[in-house]
């Protein structure tokens, strides 16, 4: 065991990784797997709430697995694992669904989201994602968890389930998770749309994976929402011009936003100019990642040694804390009658 505190979190397998994945969390879990315990799951399991038949499941957790190392997760210092390679998590996600009510869950907005947005498959599984993604956390102990604003509310959720758990069998069993603060560093990527944030699920053109290729790149970034251009100095720039800014802090040098900048500031700005600076910037940005994800690709070898290791690791882990559930809720005592 180790004094370092226990990081948790995952990520679905529905979908390559972007820029708002790199810069909203991946590029925190490289440095927290230098200072923290970590546990980096695949959560295949939660994919199934929103895809029941994927088509291709296997294939996207080697892929998810394969990006997540080309952006810099080692698995010699963090431990990256599959969610189903755990039967531990399914068995404590059982356990407390038992001491979860109807009433709480219903209430959980991502829950009321999701159920509007398929209401053909409002299933149990959806309803309860709470207490599953719970369970991924306090298998292993954590202390801390790396959230959206989104995910907020389910972490509370963990909170309550572990604080339950405790009052119910066993005083101070699970530690209390808390939102692991990025203060500064927590950078939000706009899309390429006009409006929010970039994401899987807003449509190809929204945003840049890690593993695009140049042209394709190219030609999302010259299609991004702009407007007819400033028609007074100094205006403010309304969001789908402010979100291309954005996107050029991440990858472009200072002095030249500060160039782009002078010229909206003075209704000078050509964006073709600023969508192919962007472009280009991003392209030099991802081309690491594209060269790393196409040698992992073909090395099936050492993907399977990865995915072997972080799963020995993780079921230490996980079973050391379920083999504790079980003996506090009583089921090991029909085993010395």
């Amino acid at each position: 065991m180790t004094n370092k505190e226990i990081v948790v979190s995952g990520i679905r397998p529905t979908g390559n990784l972007h820029l708002g994945n790199y810069f909203g969390a991946i590029k925190n879990f490289v440095k927290m797997q230098e200072t923290n315990e970590c546990f980096f799951f695949i959560a295949d399991y939660h994919s199934l709430t929103t895809h029941p038949t994927p088509g291709d499941l296997q294939n996207n957790v080697k892929q998810v697995l394969i990006e997540y190392l080309a952006a810099g997760l080692d698995p010699d210092k963090a431990t990256l694992y599959l969610q189903s390679d755990l039967p531990e998590t399914a068995e404590l996600y059982l356990f407390l669904n038992m001491n979860a009510y109807m009433g709480e869950l219903e209430r959980v907005t991502t829950f009321k989201e999701k159920a509007r947005k398929q209401p053909d498959n409002v299933n149990a599984g959806l309803l309860t994602y709470p207490t599953l993604m719970a369970a991924d956390i306090i298998i292993h102990k954590a202390a801390k968890v790396p959230v959206g604003k989104d995910q907020e509310q389910n972490l509370e959720m963990t909170r309550t389930y572990a604080r339950r758990f405790n009052n119910m069998y066993s005083k101070d069993f699970f530690p209390i998770p808390t939102a692991y603060n990025f203060g500064e560093q927590l950078v939000k990527i706009p899309g390429l749309d006009g409006s929010g944030k970039m994401g899987k699920s807003e449509g190809e053109g929204n945003a840049i994976f890690l593993n695009d290729d140049p042209k394709k790149l190219k030609k999302k970034v010259m299609r991004a929402v702009t407007d007819s251009g400033p028609t007074e100095k100094n205006q403010e720039k309304p969001e789908a011009i402010q979100n291309l800014f954005s996107l050029m802090d991440v990858v472009t040098a200072p002095e030249i936003i500060s160039q782009f900048d002078d010229q909206y500031n003075d209704c000078t700005i050509r964006y073709g100019d600023l969508k192919k600076q962007l472009a280009e910037d991003m392209i030099n940005f991802t081309e690491p990642f594209r060269e790393r994800i196409a040698e992992l690709s073909s090395n099936d070898d050492y993907i399977k040694k990865v995915m072997n290791m972080g799963k020995e690791k993780a079921r230490e882990s996980a079973s050391r804390t379920i083999e504790e559930v079980r003996q506090i809720i009583g089921f090991r005592k029909y085993y010395s009658i």
